[in-house]
């Protein structure tokens, strides 16, 4: 069961400063016990703290890496992540713009081509632990995806009025071991993704 919820908040460039978001980053971040050796990544972290390994693009930022996403993911063990982060740019004009500032826009493929993206989800999927969760945000709540063996469990739906987009974010948990597509993946676990849902609005 998805269990949906819908509410408001004033908009904000950093995304994780927004309340409701917020919330829900923590909820999952504290469920990460990084004492005892849990690992939070962030592929782009931005000015973002709750990772234990963090990177992004703009140097400005105090990362541990600033890579290129889809590098930086490449180089992370498989199944290594409790908890991945997963808030890279909402829209491909704004991916070719933040690329283009950083001397990025040659990258094959270009982060203006949706193989791009595709590519860092598939290694977000390999990296995190059969049990780990994705938090996914955006525009859109495909996030991860039963084909890489997923399976959602919340969907928060931010509304900013007006005429701004609202901002979804999408908690997945990994079920399967990951297998690189056309194979079969191992199964440990539900893999079906059950398409009811529990709606509430705040």
């Amino acid at each position: 069961m998805v269990i949906i919820t819908r509410k408001w908040a004033m908009a904000n460039g950093r995304t994780f400063k927004i309340r409701p978001i917020r919330e829900f980053v923590e909820e999952a971040v504290q469920e990460v016990d990084v004492c005892a050796g849990g690992v939070i990544i962030e592929p782009f972290a931005n000015d973002s703290r709750y990772g234990t390994v963090t990177n992004d693009l703009n140097p400005k930022f105090s990362t541990d890496y600033h890579m290129d996403a889809l590098e930086f993911l490449k180089e992370r063990s498989e199944e290594e992540a409790d908890l991945v982060l997963y808030d890279p740019p909402y829209s491909l004009n704004q991916a070719v713009q933040m690329y283009k500032s950083f001397g990025k826009e040659k990258l094959k493929p270009g982060v203006g081509n949706m193989v791009y993206w595709a590519k860092c989800k598939d290694e977000v999927a390999r990296i995190t632990k059969v049990g780990g969760v994705v938090l996914s945000f955006g525009w859109g709540t495909n996030g991860m995806g039963e084909m890489r063996g997923f399976v959602k469990e919340k969907i928060l739906i931010v509304a900013h009025g007006g005429s701004r987009n609202d901002t979804l974010c999408v908690r997945e948990r990994k079920m399967e071991h990951y297998q690189p597509r056309g194979k079969a993946l191992k199964r440990s676990g539900k893999a079906s993704e059950s398409t009811s849902a529990t709606a509430k609005e705040q």
